[in-house]
């Protein structure tokens, strides 16, 4: 029987879709590899936030194409959705399926390893001028095929539903399972591309986000992380209308959850009853990632976002104040078109004075088709990475800080997958992983104390 394997790229939301493409893989008849060198048919989950994510893509397609050149790569995700006859001309690819049609890849990938050698000898030989069309996927789906990489994808802003990974496929997922809630994007910052590659925001029903965690609790899982592209924005498109704090509500009494985490949200969208709903259930993540992305209110107004440094500060001292022990992460951009040095400086004093407990620092990176790709006075590359230096050290100070704050408490952590002989690794509601003593299952609760010493205490400031 054929075989597959999936590599993801990017945030919460693209581990979600990847979980659906498992399972429908899954479903269609193919057996998970072990690895890429023993898989049949490979697909890269691919992100496009940045050039250096499109850069990442590239390497590990092209490693994994001279590890196992006989294997028929497809290209999926956001990149693919920008990019799709850039990422068809790169060698070892056999198809380019966007955002939009992500659902019909497990029939694409039936196909495709069913196909037998002279088949595939055949359509690899098409030369680059050369429009092949398959109607495998029916008449209203066509897709044309430029050399021997096939293109599927459309029109983004068509999508009015948000793919989600069945439940009885995560058997081998029950450690803090990702829940995609809501899709894309209305807003319009000048840097971003993400709604040009995801659509208009839309929403999961509150009862299908309610049966979903049901089901994962069913199947064993004691945390799970509700995420989206613009999380804090769930539930607007719906009718009746249901905010998130709504959900939240029904998801702490319809379901037996043990712990709810919440990915990235909007400044905006920290509202005070959400800060308060997650201070006063034991059953929430303390945790906290607000974007900020400049501290400069020039900046601010440049990139197009609905908030300026005073509004987002006042947010960061309210969560610390009603949570005092709740981990607060921040997005920062550096470089945008037209930053001065007396704009990073407004940008560095704020993140120096507030609460913060851990940095993700981005350097700008022109994106194709945003407003921000066409501005003036673009900062030096030198500038920027000296720039990213500076607040990435900044924001290890921070963490630094928190740990210590931390140090000798006794909280409760779940355990994770990996490790060594001696210790587990484990994480904490707010954030702080920890290694417990002795080799551990995963998805398991232990109180444990929380140290200084950093070989017990890991950075946990990676994309929630």
């Amino acid at each position: 029987m054929a075989t597959f394997s999936i590599e993801n790229f990017g945030c919460r939301a693209t581990e979600a879709d990847a979980a659906a493409l498992r399972h429908g893989l899954l479903a269609s008849g193919l057996l998970l590899a072990h690895d890429h060198s023993s898989a049949d048919l490979i697909v890269l989950n691919t992100c496009t936030v940045t050039a250096a994510a499109d850069c990442q893509t590239r390497e590990a397609l092209r490693k994994i194409h001279r590890g196992n050149p006989s294997a028929r790569i497809i290209v999926t995700g956001c990149y693919a959705q920008r990019a799709a006859e850039e990422v068809a001309a790169l060698e070892g690819v056999s198809w380019v399926i966007g955002n939009s049609h992500q659902t019909e890849i497990p029939r694409v990938a039936a196909d495709l390893v069913g196909r037998s050698s002279h088949e595939i000898s055949r359509v690899a030989q098409v030369g680059p001028k050369d429009f092949v069309p398959l109607l495998l996927l029916g008449d209203n789906q066509m897709s044309l095929a430029r050399g021997p990489a096939k293109i599927l994808t459309g029109d983004i802003f068509a999508q009015t539903s948000v793919q989600i990974a069945p439940t009885e496929a995560g058997a081998g997922d029950r450690t803090r399972p990702v829940l995609k809630i809501q899709d894309g994007c209305n807003n319009r910052c000048a840097y971003c591309v993400i709604p040009f590659v995801r659509g208009r925001s839309r929403s999961l029903l509150p009862a299908v986000v309610i049966s979903e965690v049901q089901k994962l609790v069913a199947a064993g899982s004691r945390e799970i992380v509700l995420s989206g592209i613009n999380l804090g924005a769930y539930g607007r498109d719906l009718s009746p209308r249901a905010g998130l704090s709504d959900v939240i509500h029904r998801i702490l009494e319809e379901t037996s959850l043990e712990r709810l985490r919440l990915s990235s949200i909007e400044p905006q969208d920290v509202t005070e009853e959400l800060i308060s709903l997650i201070a006063r259930s034991p059953r929430m993540a303390a945790h906290f990632h607000v974007p900020l992305q400049s501290g400069s209110d020039r900046i601010l107004g440049a990139m197009h976002r609905w908030y300026r440094a005073a509004h987002y500060a006042e947010r960061v001292k309210r969560i610390r104040q009603i949570s005092p022990n709740a981990a607060i992460g921040a997005d920062v951009i550096v470089g945008f078109p037209g930053e001065t040095e007396e704009d990073f400086q407004s940008t560095y004093e704020l993140i120096e004075r507030l609460p913060f407990t851990y940095l993700h620092v981005f350097s700008f990176s022109a994106r194709p088709g945003t407003e921000g790709a066409g501005l003036q006075a673009p900062v030096p590359v030198a500038i920027i990475r000296e720039r990213a230096r500076t607040l990435r050290a900044l924001g290890r100070k921070k963490t630094s800080e928190f740990r210590a704050a931390q140090s000798g408490r006794v909280l409760r952590a779940l355990t994770l997958v990996g490790g060594e002989d001696t210790w587990t690794p484990a994480l904490t509601a707010n954030y702080l992983k920890v290694r417990i003593p002795g080799r551990l299952p995963a998805n398991e609760w232990h109180e444990t104390p929380v140290f200084l010493d950093e070989t017990l205490i890991e950075d946990c400031a990676a994309p929630i």
